[in-house]
Protein backbone atom coordinates (compact mmCIF):
# COMPACT_ATOMS: atom_id res chain seq x y z
CA UNK A 1 0.00 0.00 0.00
CA UNK A 2 1.13 3.51 -0.72
CA UNK A 3 0.93 6.05 1.65
CA UNK A 4 0.40 9.90 0.67
CA UNK A 5 2.51 12.07 2.59
CA UNK A 6 -0.55 13.49 4.80
CA UNK A 7 -1.28 9.78 5.63
CA UNK A 8 2.56 9.08 6.70
CA UNK A 9 2.56 12.09 9.14
CA UNK A 10 -1.05 11.74 10.53
CA UNK A 11 0.21 8.38 11.64
CA UNK A 12 3.69 9.14 12.89
CA UNK A 13 2.13 11.44 15.11
CA UNK A 14 -0.30 8.92 16.39
CA UNK A 15 2.66 6.73 17.01
CA UNK A 16 4.94 9.30 18.52
CA UNK A 17 1.83 9.78 21.46
CA UNK A 18 1.26 6.51 22.03
CA UNK A 19 5.05 6.23 23.02
CA UNK A 20 5.19 7.17 27.04
CA UNK A 21 7.73 5.37 28.36
CA UNK A 22 10.46 5.61 26.17
CA UNK A 23 13.51 8.62 26.65
CA UNK A 24 15.56 7.44 23.93
CA UNK A 25 14.70 9.18 20.99
CA UNK A 26 17.09 6.70 18.82
CA UNK A 27 14.66 3.69 20.28
CA UNK A 28 11.73 5.67 19.44
CA UNK A 29 12.70 6.29 15.67
CA UNK A 30 13.58 2.41 15.35
CA UNK A 31 10.62 1.51 16.32
CA UNK A 32 8.61 4.11 14.11
CA UNK A 33 10.81 3.82 11.29
CA UNK A 34 10.18 0.26 10.54
CA UNK A 35 6.80 0.68 10.26
CA UNK A 36 5.04 0.25 6.80
CA UNK A 37 4.29 3.43 6.22
CA UNK A 38 8.08 4.67 6.38
CA UNK A 39 10.08 4.33 3.35
CA UNK A 40 13.64 3.34 3.59
CA UNK A 41 14.18 6.98 1.90
CA UNK A 42 12.27 9.61 1.88
CA UNK A 43 10.89 13.34 2.64
CA UNK A 44 9.14 11.63 6.18
CA UNK A 45 12.43 11.83 7.92
CA UNK A 46 11.95 15.72 7.52
CA UNK A 47 9.36 15.05 10.42
CA UNK A 48 9.64 11.72 12.02
CA UNK A 49 13.65 12.72 13.25
CA UNK A 50 12.39 15.38 15.09
CA UNK A 51 9.38 13.89 16.02
CA UNK A 52 10.92 11.37 17.75
CA UNK A 53 13.50 13.77 19.59
CA UNK A 54 10.36 15.88 20.88
CA UNK A 55 9.16 12.49 21.93
CA UNK A 56 12.00 11.34 23.84
CA UNK A 57 12.87 14.99 25.45
CA UNK A 58 8.77 15.50 26.40
CA UNK A 59 9.16 11.48 28.18
CA UNK A 60 12.34 12.76 30.07
CA UNK A 61 10.87 15.24 31.59
CA UNK A 62 10.82 18.09 29.17
CA UNK A 63 8.31 20.44 29.53
CA UNK A 64 6.76 21.42 26.34
CA UNK A 65 3.16 20.27 25.26
CA UNK A 66 3.95 17.31 23.04
CA UNK A 67 1.12 17.19 20.56
CA UNK A 68 1.51 20.81 19.86
CA UNK A 69 5.09 20.07 19.13
CA UNK A 70 4.16 17.46 16.85
CA UNK A 71 2.11 19.58 14.74
CA UNK A 72 4.37 22.15 14.33
CA UNK A 73 6.96 19.41 13.41
CA UNK A 74 4.82 17.97 10.66
CA UNK A 75 4.21 22.16 9.37
CA UNK A 76 7.69 23.13 8.97
CA UNK A 77 8.99 19.49 7.78
CA UNK A 78 6.48 19.27 5.11
CA UNK A 79 7.83 22.52 3.61
CA UNK A 80 11.02 20.75 2.68
CA UNK A 81 11.48 19.00 -0.43
CA UNK A 82 13.03 15.54 -0.73
CA UNK A 83 16.65 15.45 -1.77
CA UNK A 84 17.68 18.12 -0.13
CA UNK A 85 20.95 16.60 0.90
CA UNK A 86 22.42 16.24 -2.60
CA UNK A 87 20.44 19.49 -3.92
CA UNK A 88 20.75 22.23 -1.09
CA UNK A 89 24.05 21.10 1.12
CA UNK A 90 21.43 19.83 4.00
CA UNK A 91 20.31 17.10 5.60
CA UNK A 92 16.38 17.18 6.48
CA UNK A 93 17.07 15.11 9.85
CA UNK A 94 18.98 17.99 10.62
CA UNK A 95 15.88 20.55 9.77
CA UNK A 96 13.60 18.55 11.36
CA UNK A 97 15.78 18.06 14.57
CA UNK A 98 16.43 22.09 14.58
CA UNK A 99 12.45 22.69 13.97
CA UNK A 100 12.18 20.60 17.49
CA UNK A 101 14.52 23.03 19.61
CA UNK A 102 13.20 25.92 17.72
CA UNK A 103 9.83 24.75 19.42
CA UNK A 104 11.06 23.88 22.61
CA UNK A 105 13.05 27.49 22.69
CA UNK A 106 10.36 29.80 21.22
CA UNK A 107 12.82 30.39 18.69
CA UNK A 108 11.56 32.48 15.31
CA UNK A 109 13.64 34.27 12.80
CA UNK A 110 14.13 37.22 15.03
CA UNK A 111 14.91 35.94 18.33
CA UNK A 112 17.60 37.99 20.00
CA UNK A 113 18.79 35.16 22.68
CA UNK A 114 21.23 32.40 22.48
CA UNK A 115 18.89 29.80 21.46
CA UNK A 116 19.02 31.03 17.77
CA UNK A 117 23.27 30.68 17.73
CA UNK A 118 22.93 27.37 19.76
CA UNK A 119 20.50 26.02 17.16
CA UNK A 120 23.01 27.16 14.37
CA UNK A 121 25.55 24.98 16.12
CA UNK A 122 23.65 22.49 16.51
CA UNK A 123 22.88 21.74 13.25
CA UNK A 124 26.82 23.01 11.91
CA UNK A 125 28.01 19.66 14.62
CA UNK A 126 25.33 17.68 12.82
CA UNK A 127 26.07 18.20 9.33
CA UNK A 128 29.79 18.19 10.04
CA UNK A 129 29.98 14.91 11.28
CA UNK A 130 27.52 13.49 8.54
CA UNK A 131 30.17 15.17 6.31
CA UNK A 132 32.64 13.02 7.84
CA UNK A 133 30.89 9.91 6.44
CA UNK A 134 29.95 11.08 3.04
CA UNK A 135 27.47 10.24 0.69
CA UNK A 136 25.00 9.10 -0.57
CA UNK A 137 22.31 10.16 0.93
CA UNK A 138 20.90 7.50 3.77
CA UNK A 139 18.22 8.65 5.65
CA UNK A 140 18.51 6.41 8.55
CA UNK A 141 21.98 6.56 8.87
CA UNK A 142 21.97 10.41 9.13
CA UNK A 143 19.11 10.23 11.69
CA UNK A 144 21.02 8.22 13.94
CA UNK A 145 23.54 11.13 13.60
CA UNK A 146 21.40 14.08 13.96
CA UNK A 147 19.41 12.24 16.78
CA UNK A 148 23.12 11.29 18.36
CA UNK A 149 24.08 15.06 18.31
CA UNK A 150 20.45 16.06 19.57
CA UNK A 151 20.82 13.72 22.44
CA UNK A 152 24.52 15.42 23.57
CA UNK A 153 22.68 18.86 23.00
CA UNK A 154 19.64 18.26 25.08
CA UNK A 155 22.09 17.30 28.08
CA UNK A 156 23.96 20.62 27.73
CA UNK A 157 21.34 23.40 27.03
CA UNK A 158 18.62 22.30 28.74
CA UNK A 159 19.85 19.23 31.46
CA UNK A 160 17.48 16.79 30.09
CA UNK A 161 19.50 13.44 30.16
CA UNK A 162 17.52 11.33 26.97
CA UNK A 163 19.26 7.83 26.49
CA UNK A 164 21.86 6.58 24.35
CA UNK A 165 22.66 3.15 23.38
CA UNK A 166 24.97 2.07 20.87
CA UNK A 167 23.95 1.79 17.21
CA UNK A 168 23.70 -1.04 14.73
CA UNK A 169 21.90 -0.23 11.82
CA UNK A 170 19.13 -2.93 10.87
CA UNK A 171 18.25 -1.02 7.25
CA UNK A 172 21.37 -2.06 5.60
CA UNK A 173 19.87 -4.84 3.82
CA UNK A 174 16.52 -2.44 2.34
CA UNK A 175 19.40 -0.04 0.89
CA UNK A 176 20.28 -0.27 -2.50
CA UNK A 177 22.67 2.86 -1.88
CA UNK A 178 24.44 1.32 1.66
CA UNK A 179 27.75 2.83 1.59
CA UNK A 180 28.33 -0.90 4.25
CA UNK A 181 31.76 -0.48 5.75
CA UNK A 182 32.28 3.16 5.91
CA UNK A 183 29.36 3.51 7.50
CA UNK A 184 29.82 3.68 11.16
CA UNK A 185 26.59 2.00 11.76
CA UNK A 186 26.97 -0.64 9.21
CA UNK A 187 26.43 -4.20 11.53
CA UNK A 188 29.16 -5.88 9.82
CA UNK A 189 31.76 -3.19 10.14
CA UNK A 190 34.91 -4.81 11.06
CA UNK A 191 34.25 -8.26 10.70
Amino acid sequence: MEYSMDERCRRMVEECLAIKDIKNPIRIFRKIATKNFIRIHGPEHHILDGACFLTAFYNAGGKIDLQAGLERIVTEGQKMPGATCGLWGVCGSVTSVGAALAFIDGTGPLTTDASWGNHMQFTAKALQRMSETGGPRCCKRDAFISLTVAIEYAKEQYGILLEMEDITCGFSAKNAQCIKERCPYYPKRGA
